[in-house]
């Protein structure tokens, strides 16, 4: 996305002068009303509204037209409020931490939905990862950046594009912004564990992406902590590195592609 873009939709996230909110609470009300008594009150859906547009907010980077910033807020209460009539205080956790999960996937799906990259840079997306994992499995470490770019027969700023446009269609993902969340789960599937089998493949699964990230180079592993655990915004971590964002967002979307090469070895039992 150009830098245009990104200035646009910056710009629009900082925007929120209450209508709008007030708007959506009234929709979210009007919405649950219909709805069979639960445990969740209307009050407790409006209170949480404003976390909406804040996770909307972590996930900038990833908006592609047509979607916009109200488009995944509209995704985001409509899951808020699945979450209020689906909620069941005896089996699942407090409804904070619930409502999040279900707004975060909500938001999450509507990317998938509308995610798109034509053919030719699909098929390079799969090139690029299949190379990858062939490097990784001869010598025990992802390739750098020149060393794919060089295999792939292409620029070190074509590979960069290929990064980001994976990262838009195969590796959405956000932060945690609560307490109560686990400080890398974004990267994990957000599907939820229905047997003791999967329960173990999962706690397995968070091990591994943990090593994973412990073997990125330094710079990838130190973004990835400051972005998902510190939760520093880009610019921020800009500003650290005395780069520019761009090039943060850049290396970000490298580091998502070599941990799915790492966990795609794993998954595969490499």
């Amino acid at each position: 996305m150009g830098d245009q873009a990104n200035q646009t939709i910056n710009g629009s996230l900082v925007e929120d002068d209450g209508t709008h909110l007030k708007t959506r609470q009234r929709r979210a009300r009007r919405t649950y009303g219909d709805q069979k008594p639960a445990a969740v009150n209307n009050e407790q859906i409006a209170e949480l509204l404003p976390m909406v547009p804040k996770i909307v907010q972590r996930v900038v980077t990833y908006l592609r037209p047509p979607l916009s910033r109200e488009d995944l807020i509209s995704a985001g209460t409509v899951g808020l409020v699945k979450a209020a009539r689906d909620y069941d205080p005896a089996h699942q956790a407090e409804f904070k931490t619930y409502a999040y999960i279900r707004i975060r996937g909500a938001i999450l799906d509507e990317l998938r939905k509308w995610s798109f990259v034509p053919a030719n840079v699909d098929k390079q997306i799969k090139r690029a990862l299949q190379i990858s994992m062939e490097i990784a499995e001869q010598t025990g470490t992802a390739p750098s950046d020149e060393e794919l770019a060089q295999r792939l027969d292409i620029s070190v700023d074509e590979l960069y594009d290929i990064y980001e446009s994976a990262r838009a269609k195969h590796f959405i993902s956000m932060d945690d912004s609560g307490e109560q969340m686990p400080a890398l789960s974004s990267l994990l599937p957000a599907t939820e564990a229905s047997s003791p089998d999967e329960h173990i493949e999962q706690s397995e699964l968070v091990d591994k992406l943990a090593e994973a990230i412990q073997q990125l180079e330094q710079r990838q592993r130190r973004i990835i902590l400051l972005y998902y655990q510190q939760q520093l915004t880009m610019k921020q971590i800009a500003e650290i590195f005395e780069i520019t964002e761009p090039r943060v967002s850049q290396i970000h979307a490298g580091a998502l592609f070599n941990l799915a090469v790492k966990l795609g070895q794993w998954k595969d039992g490499r």
